[in-house]
């Protein structure tokens, strides 16, 4: 249930994207909400709305500037370049960034299945691009045609996201190793990456379509049904289940993502897209089961 409320992002996300509405108008107000969400919640409780030491600012900076706002700002803009279901399917990298980030910074260690873990998924990630990749091999010139080169640059993006939300991981369990709670977590993330997002706000183009009341809460939806109701059904299926069975249940993310991107916004996949994705989705399944370094914070 919690996979399908998260795979419903899209229905809004890529709608708002296609209308017009900048990817850093859309991030932005995304953090404002959440924002003044979590402060909510920490005010009820009678905690303090900044709690970190000076010494805790670097790991912040990444969880913030680097996995919320540069991450989500580059899987938002994406979407207006790619097939969305792709760059959804992309983000099953990321434990395999997550894993490889904390061997080199926590020292964790790294198993022989880790690294056939990496080709499997790289293999699984060749194939979802590899439709893409032919076409660019045979075009002549291909750096002239907007179309390839919008489609690069959608990769380049969604693997963008991939690392900055590994690296989230990696320093939010850095932060919680330190003594912070996952709510301060959060809304220190969240409220050092709506301060990293105000530059982005001040060059962004001013071509694109004004927020109006009803983006806002459309965003708002998107915000309760994809983050409240689901990561709340997410920890109460949590409490029923061994956290290293939770995989199984996440892999259904991907799955629930493309078909509801198939039957509602008409993003097919071909066959040799759905054998990768299978093989992508089967090594980040092991990866969890086996490999997963534990952490706190929810990546995204």
């Amino acid at each position: 249930m919690a996979t399908f409320f998260w795979a419903l992002d899209t229905l809004i996300r890529y709608p708002l994207m296609a209308a017009g509405f900048s990817a850093v108008h859309i991030v932005l107000i995304e953090h404002v909400l959440l924002v003044g969400l979590m402060s909510l919640w920490l005010t009820s409780r009678g905690l303090s709305l900044w709690a970190f030491a000076r010494r805790d600012w670097g790991p912040l900076l990444v969880i913030g500037a680097l996995g919320s706002a540069v991450g989500t700002l580059a899987f938002t803009q994406a979407f207006s370049l790619m097939n969305p279901t792709l760059v959804i399917l992309l983000q099953k990298l990321q434990p395999l960034v997550a894993i490889a980030l904390a061997g080199y910074l926590l020292n964790e260690p790294i198993s022989p299945r880790f690294l056939l873990c990496v080709l499997l998924a790289l293999f699984g990630s060749l194939l979802l691009i590899a439709e893409d990749v032919v076409v660019l091999l045979q075009a002549s010139q291909w750096h002239y045609r907007s179309e390839i080169v919008a489609r690069l640059m959608g990769y380049g993006l969604a693997l963008l996201a991939v690392v900055s939300w590994g690296a989230s991981t990696v320093f939010g369990k850095r932060l919680s190793q330190r003594g912070y709670r996952s709510d301060q977590i959060m809304q220190g993330r969240f409220l050092t990456g709506l301060v990293a997002l105000l530059p982005f706000m001040l060059i962004s183009s001013a071509e694109t379509a004004p927020i109006t009341l009803s983006a806002v809460a459309l965003i708002g939806l998107m915000i309760v049904i994809s983050g409240v109701v689901g990561m709340l059904l997410y920890y109460q299926g949590l409490q029923r289940i061994a956290s290293r069975h939770s995989a199984l249940a996440e892999m259904a993310f991907p799955v629930m993502a493309g078909v509801i991107n198939w039957v509602f916004l008409g993003f097919a996949l071909t066959i040799a897209q759905i054998i990768g994705a299978m093989v992508l989705i089967a090594a980040s399944v092991i990866v969890h089961q086996f490999d997963r370094p534990s952490t706190a914070v929810p990546a995204t």
